[in-house]
C-alpha cells in the first residue's frame, strides 16, 4: 500500500542553535487518470483513496454520471484505470477541448461558466437545506479533528460532506484541494448516493471556480471554505443558487451567495 507519510532527516534550527530532527512530510506522487486505454489525466496527489479520486475527477468532469456505468477499476501504484460499461458511450474528442490548465492543478476544470450549464449540471433545490449558523461554526473544528495526516504533517489540504445537522459523512485529504473533493464525490458515486442536494461540502483553504464546479456536479447546494472564494466561484455560485460561504473560521463566516439557506 502507498504510504501517505514520508520520514525526513532535517536540520532544524531554533534561534542560534540547530539539531538533527526526524521530520513527517505528506507524499505527493502522479497519479495517471485512466478511462479504458486512454489517459485522461495526470494529477499530482496525495496516495490513498485512489479509485475514488478516479470516479470523482470523471464525475464531476461529467464523463460517468453513476457507478451503475463503471465495469471495473484498477488501481496499481500511480495509475487508476476505470473501464466503462461497453454500451456507454464517451466523446474523446470533447473532452481534449473541454480540458484547460487551472492555477491550482494540471489539466481539469471546465473552460466556463456557460460550459457547466450547457453540461446538464443538476437543479439544486431552492431554500434547502436550512442550517444553523452555529453549525456552519462548528465544521472547521470537526475538520481539523479528523485531518490526521495533515495533524501529523501541516502539509494537506482537507474536504469534508456533512449532512445539514453538522454530522460529519466523509472527510479526505490530499496534497492538492480539488483531489480531495474529487476522493469525497467519489465515495459518494461508488456509494450510490448522488445527487447530495441535502448536503454541506466544507474545503481547508480557499474556493476555487473548480471547487465550485466539482461541488455543483455533485448537486451539493452549500460549499463552504475556510479561506477566500475567488470571482468565478462567487459568479457561477449565484448563478446556480449554490450557497458559498468563505471565511468560516473563529465564529466568523461571509455568506457571498445564498444566504436563504443560512438560520
Amino acid at each position: 500500500m502507498s504510504r501517505s507519510i514520508l520520514t525526513v532527516p532535517v536540520q532544524k534550527v531554533e534561534g542560534a542553535s540547530s539539531a538533527p530532527f526526524q521530520d513527517l512530510l505528506a507524499v505527493e506522487e502522479p497519479l495517471e487518470i485512466r478511462l479504458g486505454q486512454n489517459t485522461i489525466s495526470i494529477t499530482m496527489r496525495t496516495p490513498g483513496h485512489d479509485s475514488e479520486l478516479a470516479v470523482g475527477f470523471l464525475f464531476s468532469e461529467g464523463i460517468l454520471s453513476s457507478a451503475a456505468q463503471i465495469q471495473d477499476i484498477v488501481s496499481s501504484k500511480n495509475s487508476a484505470t476505470v473501464d466503462l460499461k461497453p454500451e456507454i458511450e464517451v466523446d474523446l474528442d470533447r473532452l481534449k477541448r473541454h480540458f484547460y490548465t487551472t492555477s491550482s492543478c494540471g489539466v481539469c476544470g471546465k473552460a466556463s461558466i456557460e460550459a457547466l450549464r450547457m453540461q446538464a449540471c443538476p437543479m439544486l433545490p431552492r431554500e434547502s437545506p436550512v442550517v444553523a449558523s452555529a453549525v456552519i461554526h462548528r465544521l472547521p473544528a470537526i475538520l481539523r479533528e479528523d485531518q490526521s495526516v495533515f495533524e501529523r504533517t501541516g502539509g494537506l489540504h482537507g474536504a469534508a460532506l456533512f449532512d445539514s445537522s453538522g454530522n460529519l459523512l466523509v472527510v479526505r485529504e490530499d496534497v492538492g484541494r480539488h483531489n480531495a473533493v474529487d476522493k469525497v464525490v467519489g465515495a459518494e458515486v461508488l456509494g450510490g448516493r448522488i445527487p447530495l442536494d441535502d448536503k454541506l461540502l466544507l474545503v481547508s483553504g480557499r474556493a476555487s471556480f473548480e471547487l465550485a464546479q466539482k461541488a455543483l456536479m455533485a448537486g451539493i447546494p452549500i460549499l463552504a471554505a475556510v479561506g477566500a472564494p475567488s470571482s468565478l466561484a462567487v459568479e457561477t455560485a449565484r448563478r446556480f443558487n449554490m450557497t458559498l460561504l468563505g471565511f468560516v473560521r473563529d465564529g466568523r463566516f461571509n455568506i457571498y451567495s445564498g444566504a436563504s439557506r443560512i438560520q
